[in-house]
């Protein structure tokens, strides 16, 4: 049931996974790329390399100093013994430490170097610490030295950190986000394209299944999409389905007829047969009686003869239910022929009042002239019997979709819920204005005519019926064009 939907989704797998393959790889080649350009171990090559260089340099100083004080180009500074409570912090520990000697870096910033050595008070210097000093020109080796610290622990920092890898996985991440936000609208937007194809495969599937009622109902698709072809698509269903199940009841219907037909041709056939005889020989019987009981058996014979002929009108009615009319189609003028129908029976029921509400565009249609006739005949009798003396019959045209349709309403006492289940269905009743064929003829007759006959609400509180018929756009213009 989802393999549209999973087909749409796989499209969009397989249109983005590619593409987002060749984005990573290119972007994670850039990355090495760029990260080559300032490796960690460059870095610390070069800190290591200005490390020894300064090394070198205040080695080389610290040569320098001392041999100009072996020589005695540089003159000292001497702090005796008997001094010891001024002596600096340096110098007490330099004493303190019992080294022969030492050097140091002092000076703002440092930018001297300091040799100190023990004096044992020969040569005219008093017994103590004798510190020579000498300027580096140019240099501060403390700053160097602060700096070159800061580099090494850059060093070790970045040696700690795999960066290479931190940014591939925050490319991935940021690539799965971005392919997972593109994917939620793609799904919805399948869910949404989906949905209605598969309502309407399910409809088709149970309509063949015999199921005639599936119907769409459209307002599953937004207003934008009601148009697009899947809207289409659920209107044609509908439409076709109206189509076929109600050809489908009129195929039905004209099935029933049919079979009813069939009998009503038997049973009139038998029935004549047997009616013949019975009336030839009450005949013989009567001329054949003496005088002295020919009161009595002209009574007799009078009754059997009634009910011959009462017989005969009804084989007759079912020979004329099982033969279909002629229809001669022609272009009716609706409004006209309503208008003719009801005055013809005006006089028939005096006590009825008839209300016409005409459409005032004049509807048209192309039928058969005396099957709508018969149609509207049949209905409006019934309609007067049954509101009776003092009763109303309303009667309305007006133009449906493509149809006209011919409403007549009654204040009659309306229809039983089983009354109407057989409506149309041919009955034989035996009452004395009636055989139970006439609502079966009229609909059979505007079946004929392209059109239906169907059970309304009445707005009398009896009963209404609605004649359909095929609309003609143009009338006056057709019929001279025919």
């Amino acid at each position: 049931m989802h393999r549209l939907r999973n087909r749409l989704i796989a499209a969009f797998l397989a249109a983005t996974v590619l593409p987002l393959v060749a984005t990573f790889w290119i972007t994670t080649s850039l990355l090495d790329r760029s990260l080559g350009y300032a490796t960690t171990g460059e870095l610390d090559r070069l800190s290591r390399t200005l490390e020894a260089t300064v090394r070198q340099f205040y080695q080389r100083e610290r040569d320098a100093l001392k041999q100009e004080a072996l020589a005695g180009r540089t003159p000292p500074v001497v702090y005796s013994v008997a001094d010891e409570t001024s002596w600096p912090g340096a110098v007490r520990a330099f004493w303190d430490s019992g080294e022969s000697e030492r050097f140091g870096i002092s000076g703002s910033g440092g930018d001297h170097v300091d040799y100190m050595r023990r004096s044992d008070g020969s040569g005219g210097q008093p017994r103590g610490v004798a510190t020579y000093r000498r300027e580096l020109r140019g240099l501060h080796m403390d700053q160097l030295t602060a700096e070159l610290r800061q580099t090494r622990q850059l060093v070790e920092s970045l040696e700690s950190r795999d960066l290479r890898r931190g940014f591939t996985l925050t490319l991935v991440l940021l690539l799965a986000a971005t392919w997972i936000a593109g994917l939620v609208p793609v799904i919805l937007i399948a869910n949404r394209i989906s949905r209605p194809i598969q309502q309407l495969t399910g409809a088709l599937t149970d309509f063949a299944g015999s199921d005639w009622s599936q119907r769409l109902d459209t307002g599953h698709a937004s207003p934008a999409s009601s148009r697009d072809e899947v809207g289409r698509a659920v209107d044609a269903f509908n439409q076709m389905a109206d189509q076929l199940q109600r050809s489908r009841e009129r195929l039905v219907h004209l099935t029933r007829m049919d079979s009813w037909q069939s009998l009503a041709r038997k049973t009139a056939h038998e029935v004549k047969n047997s009616l013949t005889p019975i009336r030839l020989t009450v005949e013989e019987m009567q001329a054949r009686q003496p005088a002295a009981d020919r009161a009595f058996m002209d009574q007799a014979v009078q009754i059997v003869v009634s009910e011959i002929e009462s017989l005969e009108r009804r084989v007759r009615a079912f020979s004329e239910f099982s033969s279909e009319p002629p229809v001669d189609r022609q272009i009716l003028d609706v409004n006209a022929l309503v208008t003719e129908r009801v005055a013809l029976l005006r006089p028939v029921h005096p006590e009825t009042r008839y209300d016409l509400r005409l459409d005032a565009h004049r509807p048209w249609v192309h039928a058969g002239a005396d099957l709508v006739k018969g149609i509207l005949t049949n209905l409006l009798q019934n309609a007067a019997e049954a509101a009776g003396a003092g009763g109303s019959v309303l009667v309305t045209t007006s133009v449906l979709a493509g149809t006209v349709a011919i409403e007549v309403h009654d204040s009659g006492p309306g229809l039983s819920a089983e009354a109407s289940a057989t409506l149309f269905e041919p009955t034989i009743t035996f009452k004395k204005h009636g055989m139970g064929l006439g609502l079966s003829i009229a609909k059979s007759h505007a079946l004929l005519s392209g059109g239906d006959i169907v059970l309304v609400r009445g707005q009398l509180g009896g009963a209404a019926f609605r004649v359909t018929l095929p609309a003609l756009a143009d009338g006056p213009r057709q019929e001279a064009a025919s």
